[in-house]
């Protein structure tokens, strides 16, 4: 939150109405805002009647007795899968596409609603069969093929509580993950496909569960043929226990405030938090803000979004809230640039994708490739574009709007986290007059407001924290098994209402930018990973003494991770080789998405009297900057050392 982003934001003023027929067309009119502030409740309430299948209505919409631990849709009992696949089916549509799989080898699979509701089915007996029923753990570690949606429905259809694991992610994080929620199956493939290679995926299992005594099955999809090793006592192939069971299957009602899913994202002291997620709630605003801000029409469209079933986006924008509303859509399993870069082009050509969503570090990389790759292709099917993951630089909006939406999409730019379930801040494209840049407004339903240090709004023109100031259907309830750990984190910065921590400014109409995250989780290709953790992976290895880790601004990837690291001195004075293994040593212990941007082998880092280490002079020299004020330092001449050698101790892919 520097003051060149904040006066950078303030020369944006291109802004991009819907045009008439759109707004015509549109799903979301503007009188929904007016709904929203004149009783939210009732907005909400009318919401669940409209897009959802209830068994049992609720007592209460919201209860907001014992904040900030909330309760929507109180007495009300509804099964997610059902809602997401088999009244599509009893509604005359089981023979909609529902997926359209792409493999990265050019494999491909279509599973009607029908197909979908038969396969669910068959794995939800599996499960049961395995021992596995309502409130049991499972970890589903798996590449991007149709078992990974089937496994999430499968576990929600029984009432079980899936977290799912980013298939890029190490053993020793998928073991931490498994030990926290106490899973007792294990779903995995023996790979998937990444640039034109099999990735093995079993062999991470086998580590993790081989200390993992919670664990009892492991269920394996045979997606790649590779060797694995095998044991009798614990793995059982997905095709030979899955494909037997019946394609019929009774789905219970589950309560509303039943948990889904818990899903891990970094924290700031190194331990991954396990956001907890209940059904109703959850549903509810992942379908309505699916069918607003895409404008989604089930009939007609077909929706791509781009993100990994490991991430929230994946949960919320793949699997439940797109199936939620039978709407038919792309999955893909690979890279965006194999066998060459114009790969995700062809998919939108070959599909007729008419609403793509993705993360501006895509679509920064696209930009660098060149306007002439997406203009072989034929995109004129497209007609709603959607920004997610970090904010988007004017410019790539601009760029994502003329080259890939031909000068004539609605860009949804939305902002939201793995914590608010769904999103919470967007335009609505047949509503919303666009500007480049900006998240803009509350969707309708949504309270939210940028604060200043003590807690007091701001006025339009200036910029603080973004805090969410009423409760919302799909927010998180806790962090699994640490209640006081949920209210610490993000309950007591400002007393009553939810701290983001994010920093956000309001433009002089009162539209919101977000500038970035105000603590020291990074955000990577829109992949959120603490400094902690990537500072504790640096110094488990034996050459390294002690370690410091910030966030850079990077052109491609959002923020680039730099390290700053101080030797045994066994190991002597480093090089290009320790640097690399290093880099190497933090892919393996955390996952490639979190392998140092630059290493930096450094005598001394900067630290306080006390000892504190202070990241912000890091920060200052990673990205070039003048140095702020250094007078608290125990050695005021450690960052000169540091500025001058930071070009000759880096190492990048």
């Amino acid at each position: 939150m520097t003051n060149d982003a904040l006066s950078n934001l303030l020369h944006e003023d291109r802004s991009f109405p819907p045009s008439e027929e759109f707004a015509a067309q549109a799903n979301a009119k503007a009188d929904l805002y007016e709904e929203a502030a004149a009783d939210r409740l009732a907005f909400w309430e009318r919401q669940a009647r409209e897009l959802l299948s209830w068994n049992t209505e609720w007592s209460q919409v919201l209860d907001w007795t014992n904040p900030p631990f909330a309760k929507w849709f109180v007495g009300g009992t509804l099964n997610v899968a059902y809602n997401c696949v088999d009244r599509h089916v009893e509604a005359g549509n089981g023979d909609r596409v529902a997926l359209y799989w792409e493999g990265e080898p050019g494999d491909s699979r279509t599973l009607t609603y029908a197909d979908l509701q038969a396969e669910v089915s068959k794995a939800a007996n599996a499960l049961t069969e395995l021992g596995v029923g309502h409130g049991d753990r499972v970890a589903i570690y798996l590449p991007m093929i149709p078992e990974a949606a089937i496994s999430m429905l499968a576990c929600a259809r029984i009432g079980a509580i899936h977290s799912v694991v980013f298939g890029g992610f190490s053993a020793e994080a998928l073991r931490s993950r498994i030990e926290d929620a106490q899973a007792k199956l294990v779903i995995t493939a023996d790979g998937g496909y990444r640039r034109g290679k099999p990735s093995a995926l079993k062999p991470a299992v086998d580590e993790a569960v081989a200390k993992s005594p919670s664990i009892e099955k492991v269920l394996v999809v045979r997606r790649t043929e590779q060797e694995v090793d095998w044991d009798d006592s614990h793995d059982v192939w997905w095709h030979e226990l899955v494909d037997r069971q019946s394609d019929e299957h009774e789905a219970q009602p589950h309560d509303s405030e039943d948990t889904l899913y818990i899903l891990y994202t970094s924290g700031t002291t190194g331990k991954p938090k396990g956001i907890k997620h209940t059904s109703g709630g959850y549903l509810l605003q992942t379908a309505y803000t699916h069918r607003n801000v895409f404008d989604l029409k089930p009939e007609s469209d077909v929706y791509w979004c781009t993100a990994d079933v490991g991430w929230v986006t994946g949960h919320s924008y793949i699997v439940y809230g797109p199936l939620a509303n039978g709407a038919t859509q792309v999955m893909y399993e690979g890279t965006p640039d194999f066998p060459e870069p114009g790969r995700w082009w062809d998919i939108v050509e070959k599909y007729k994708v008419s609403i793509l969503y993705t993360a501006p570090t895509a679509i920064r990389t696209f930009m660098k490739q060149g306007e002439e790759i997406p203009a072989r292709r034929d995109l004129s099917s497209l007609r709603v574009l959607g920004s997610v993951g970090e904010p988007i630089n004017p410019e790539a909006w601009i760029w994502y709007r003329s080259v890939i939406g031909g000068d004539r999409t609605p860009v949804v730019d939305t902002w939201w986290q793995t914590e608010t379930g769904a999103m919470m801040i967007s335009p609505l494209p047949g509503v919303t007059a666009a500007k480049p840049g900006s998240a803009q407004t509350p969707l309708p339903g949504i309270v939210a407001d940028v604060v200043d240090d003590s807690g007091a709004v701001v006025p339009d023109g200036h910029g603080g924290y973004l805090v969410l100031t009423e409760p919302w259907p799909s927010m998180l309830r806790t962090i699994w098994g640490d209640d006081e750990r949920f209210i610490d984190t993000y309950w007591s910065r400002f007393k009553g209402r939810y701290f983001a921590g994010d920093g956000a400014k309001k433009d002089d109409d009162g539209d919101i930018w977000l500038l970035g995250r105000v603590d020291d989780v990074m955000n990577v290709s829109g992949h959120r990973i603490s400094t902690t953790e990537v500072e504790s992976a640096l110094v488990s290895h034996p050459k390294v003494a002690e370690s410091a880790v910030v966030g850079a601004s990077d052109p491609t990837t959002g923020q680039g991770i730099v390290a700053f690291v101080i030797l045994r001195a066994s190991a002597g004075d480093g090089g290009a080789d320790v640097v690399q293994e290093l880099r190497n040593h933090v892919a393996k212990e955390i996952g490639p998405i979190a392998k140092p941007r630059q290493i930096m082998i450094v005598a001394e880092l900067p630290k306080t009297r006390s000892g504190k280490i202070m990241r912000r002079l890091l920060r200052d020299v990673a990205e070039n900057r003048e140095l702020g004020d250094v007078q608290t330092l125990a050695d005021p001449t450690v960052m000169n050392l540091i500025s001058e050698g930071l070009t000759t101790g880096s190492s990048e892919d």
